[in-house]
């Protein structure tokens, strides 16, 4: 992949003026940062400017870690993926299909009722969560939040973005491990991956190195109430530019699962042509290249890696607003194409 710095550089930086974005955007080839831009701040009251050291929360971005973890899982034999999760529920999330699998969650074709369904419209910067966000601390506690949401397609037959299925999956990898979703992630795929900066956060004692997420490209409110205090299996991560690169490397070197289970998890499996991506299991796709995403988008944040393994090319826009990053991810984008 040959990428123009010169022609790319000002194309980044008018979108991200004209989007009013705050972030920052890397290009990394192999060992070389070729690119690194920061925008706004991360603090806005204290006028802390963002830089390529902060930590950004990444949102369903870390859907990815969730489905390498229960991978690993799957790898050490405490799950596979044809396992019934009703196996591991019990009586708990009676709605849930006696016939769905991890594979079926992984996928997004569990066709569970979803406590955060995406297509059921409204705001980003609405208050959306049922349970006081303080209390959601563990995937154990989600359970009140899961529940009373009907089955919407019988298992298997449908692809539909599902936000509960990944919470479900942390819930399914804590029970069988004895572990916390959080101790699991930090263990398989932080340590594996040696990512030092990559660790879920709380939102209320963030540390001076993350970014705030601000609701608006201009304004002070801050996402810290519409989002669970600690992310779980369905999002919240944060890292940094720097652990993304490492991770994706570490990714395709074969050091967080075995060769035969990333090419499981980045088959294409589904078309998702209103995010003009395929999906795979826990990772986005390039339409039709080999490139492979993991993108997120809440309140407070927008965010899309995007990883090309031949070339050792990782392209990260982390935005702390819910929209600025949508135009420099696209002005970003057609280095892939």
């Amino acid at each position: 992949m040959h990428i123009d710095v010169e022609q790319l550089d000002p194309a980044v930086t008018e979108a991200a003026v004209e989007a009013t974005f705050s972030g920052v955007v890397t290009v990394d080839v192999g060992d070389e940062r070729i690119l690194e831009r920061a925008f706004g701040h991360a603090h806005r009251a204290l006028e802390v400017p963002n830089t390529v050291a902060h930590r950004f929360a990444v949102a369903s971005g870390s859907k990815g870690f969730t489905a390498l973890t229960v991978m690993r899982l799957v790898e050490d034999g405490a799950l596979r993926l044809t396992t019934p999760v009703r196996d591991v529920l019990g009586s708990d999330l009676p709605l849930i299909d006696d016939a769905v699998t991890v594979e079926h969650l992984l996928t997004h074709t569990s066709g569970i009722g979803d406590y955060l369904d995406e297509e059921a419209g409204g705001e980003i910067t609405d208050y959306i969560l049922r349970r006081p966000v303080h209390t959601l601390l563990t995937a154990e506690a989600f359970l009140p939040e899961l529940d009373g949401f009907p089955q919407t397609t019988p298992p298997g037959e449908v692809f539909a973005y599902n936000n509960g299925g990944y919470v479900v999956l942390a819930l399914v990898a804590e029970r069988v491990s004895g572990q916390t979703f959080h101790d699991l992630v930090h263990r398989e795929v932080c340590d594996r991956a040696g990512l030092d900066q990559t660790r879920y956060l709380r939102s209320d004692e963030l540390p001076g190195d993350a970014a705030l997420g601000y609701l608006e490209e201009t304004g002070d409110r801050t996402n810290v109430l519409h989002l669970p205090v600690l992310g779980n299996g369905d999002g919240g991560a944060f890292t940094t530019a720097e652990d993304l690169h490492r991770f994706w490397l570490a990714l395709f070197a074969g050091r967080i699962v075995e060769q035969p289970t990333l090419e499981a998890m980045i088959r294409p499996r589904h078309d998702v042509p209103s995010e003009g991506l395929r999906y795979g299991m826990g990772f986005w796709l390039h339409a039709t290249g080999p490139a492979v995403v993991l993108e997120g988008y809440d309140a407070g944040v927008s965010f899309r890696t995007t990883h090309d393994a031949a070339t050792s090319t990782t392209v990260s826009v982390l935005g702390n607003t819910s929209e600025g990053a949508w135009p420099v991810i696209g002005a970003t984008a057609d280095l892939f194409d």
